[in-house]
């Protein structure tokens, strides 16, 4: 199994012992980053992307509370939790660096176990919101998807030719399939799959909210079926608009063209023609 990947941990401090400190706390868990000034810690926020910034509060050029509204006031980096990391202790010290946008507080001289319980809550805080934002694209690019294949397009199909129709189905079937697997293909190494043509077509429909999965055929091993069960464009609009069906056989085509595998496409059932599943055979 490929090694975990350790999480980014940013000090900014212009006392080099209190850094080499953390550094000594935190080197065996977290990959360790160093600042010595605030305009320093905001290059180093830009330039190593990292998950986490201890930050003192008097430093030179520019102080933690400037750091921290700055980090809090970007777009890119607003949900990157700041520890202040100071010997300030008092309550009006604790209202100023949550005005600014802190996460937390710790106090020098820092305990080590304190260090990285707060380090790990933070980082465990910071993974769910990104988990949740995922989720919350993913359902976002399924509505627009969705919205444009099954109320724009059956308008458009009231009045045009059929050649304009077929022109069209062929758009929307690139649209779909770059929409959805833009990355996919390279990012995952689909290619190097031992079914790549059934598991990127899979992910295609089950990104748009279907649910399906590849059957092998044990009759011929030269080929295999896709079985969809919950259809992704909603089983009432693909009845009302049978032309969506269509859509989904393109995109696999297109998906078989871009992994370049040589297959026919047999629509055997499907959820927008009453059937129970859809049901598509796939062979060389």
């Amino acid at each position: 199994m490929p090694e975990e990947k350790k999480s980014k941990v940013l000090i900014a401090d212009d006392e080099p012992m209190n850094v080499e400190l953390l550094q000594a706390y935190l080197g065996s868990e977290y990959v360790t980053i160093s600042a010595y000034n605030g305009k320093e810690a905001l290059a180093k926020v830009k330039e190593e992307k990292p998950d986490i910034l201890l930050l003192d509060i008097m430093m030179p050029e520019m102080n933690g509370y400037e750091v921290c509204k700055l980090i809090k006031a970007d777009e890119d980096t607003k949900f990157l939790p700041v520890v202040m990391v100071t010997a300030l202790s008092n309550r009006e010290d604790r209202i100023r660096g949550l005005e600014a946008g802190a996460d937390d507080f710790l106090i020098k001289p820092v305990d080590k176990v304190e260090l990285t319980a707060r380090i790990r809550s933070l980082l465990r805080i910071k993974h769910l919101h990104y988990s949740l934002q995922q989720e919350k694209d993913k359902l976002e690019m399924q509505n627009r998807v969705r919205s444009v294949l099954t109320r724009i397009i059956p308008t458009l199909f009231k009045t045009i030719p059929l050649e304009q129709k077929n022109m069209i189905i062929h758009q929307m079937t690139n649209m779909v399939v770059e929409s959805v697997l833009e990355d996919l293909i390279e990012s995952e190494d689909i290619s190097n799959r031992e079914k790549p043509l059934g598991d990127a077509c899979c992910t295609l429909m089950n990104q748009l909210g279907g649910r399906f999965e590849p059957k092998p055929n044990t009759e011929d091993i030269t080929s295999f079926y896709l079985i969809g069960s919950r259809c992704p464009w909603g089983a009432q609009e693909a009845q009302l608009n049978p032309i969506l069906c269509n859509i989904t056989r393109g995109a696999f085509e297109r998906l078989a063209e871009r992994i370049d595998y040589d297959t026919d496409i047999e629509v055997l059932s499907t959820i927008g023609n009453g059937d129970e599943h859809c049901i598509f055979k796939f062979s060389k």
